[in-house]
């Protein structure tokens, strides 16, 4: 019997997960029982078939400090990685986003089978920061699957190859998602304004965040009894949130699975946002929102001195505008933020002109394109196939 191919994904974050996932569906939809899975990952990859040696929310890094502070487990958790690859023997491995990790991963995989194909599917973002990024990721992998159109330039420019397949959170399907159910499961009147917190998927992000979220709400339902709060959960910190939402003073209603997530988007009203993949699915979904974002002190003092664009949105980087706005940092706030999500709560013609620019950006980002996953499997069994030639 043949042996199928097989493939190594390697995801440390939610997003990751969710790209990974897409990528094994539409590769087993070419190849059927022809290809089998190996690898890390988080709940969505688990489905389609990786069984990771560990629970990703362990290496989902936020920040310079916390990195410090993880480097031995990060290092561990890279080595049981290339221990995979040593055991089941990849034909070829895809490395999903999270920079620090999947680059020690892919140093350690280098080492261990010159041979390997390796591809980076997301690059760092070398045009808004550390440009210098481009020439070690070439000297790591062989390819670069790429979902920003301009990422192109500054990683051939290295050497390195790269293949735009597109952003899959471009073509999330919004098509079976119900506002009606969402507020029927909360017991929202059809009337009654719903306020959308999503804090982040990483625990440094829960740290820093969620208090300036969690002050906003408190402020907005101090002047608002009828607003109702929705909170989704993202798998990786799920247990956190809802031992921190268990302690609030006033009622909020917590989201998980990606369902309940999508009706949700589709009923808020408003959303307060940490910076993310999170924003451009809210922004498909026609939910205007407030951007939040901080860091440890550290962290944020260096990331000052690297960042070259004004903008941390990528619907904001697409417009060259503050179509959402963000309050980063000291500007990330409890009353920052109430004071913006009050404004869109009280306006709905400054919420549609924001939803209209919102989808503008979009468009511009690549809205109505080829679906990524499907462009990225076509990428990977090509460059297999290129490898055995």
């Amino acid at each position: 019997m043949t042996r199928p191919l097989t493939v190594m994904l390697v995801a440390a974050e939610a997003s990751g997960d969710d790209r990974g996932a897409g990528l094994a569906r539409a590769l087993k939809a070419r190849l059927g029982e022809g290809v089998r899975f190996v690898g890390v990952g988080g709940e969505r990859m688990a489905a389609e078939g990786v069984q990771s040696p560990f629970d990703i929310a362990e290496i989902s890094i936020l920040g310079l400090w916390e990195g410090l502070m993880a480097y031995p487990r990060i290092v561990r958790r890279a080595d049981e990685t290339a221990a995979i690859a040593a055991r089941e023997k990849p034909d070829v491995a895809v490395l999903i986003d999270s920079w620090g990790f999947t680059l020690r991963v892919a140093q350690r995989l280098r080492r261990l089978d010159p041979k390997l194909p390796l591809i980076k599917y997301v690059g760092p973002q070398v045009w808004a920061s550390r440009p210098g990024r481009a020439k070690t990721l070439a000297g790591a992998v062989d390819h670069l699957l790429s979902i920003h159109a301009f990422d192109a330039p500054w990683f051939e420019a290295e050497g390195l190859p790269v293949t735009f397949v597109g952003n899959s959170a471009l073509t999330l399907d919004f098509s079976g998602a119900s506002p009606e159910r969402l507020r029927a499961e909360i017991g929202a009147a059809p009337g009654d304004p719903i306020l959308l917190v999503l804090p982040g998927s990483r625990r440094g992000e829960i740290e820093h965040v969620l208090p300036a979220f969690e002050d906003a709400v408190r402020r907005l339902k101090a002047d608002r009894s009828e607003l109702q709060v929705v909170i989704v959960a993202a798998p990786t910190v799920a247990e956190t949130l809802k031992a921190r939402v268990a302690g609030w003073s006033h009622r909020a209603h917590l989201v998980e699975g990606e369902a309940g997530k999508l009706d949700a988007m589709k009923a808020a009203t408003v959303a307060l946002a940490c910076s993310g993949t999170v924003t451009t699915e809210l922004a498909l979904a026609g939910a205007p929102m407030v951007v939040g974002y901080r860091l440890a002190p550290i962290g944020a003092f260096v990331l000052r001195r690297l960042l070259r664009t004004r903008y941390i949105t990528l619907f904001n980087i697409a417009a060259q505008d503050f179509v959402a706005p963000e309050l980063i940092q000291e500007a990330c706030t409890g009353e920052n933020l109430a004071r913006e999500a009050a404004l869109r709560l009280d306006d709905p013609e400054l919420r549609a002109r924001q939803v209209a620019a919102q989808y503008a950006a979009l468009d511009k980002m690549g809205r109505g394109g080829p679906d990524p996953s499907e462009a990225a499997a076509d990428a990977v069994l090509k460059i297999v196939s290129a490898g055995r030639a």
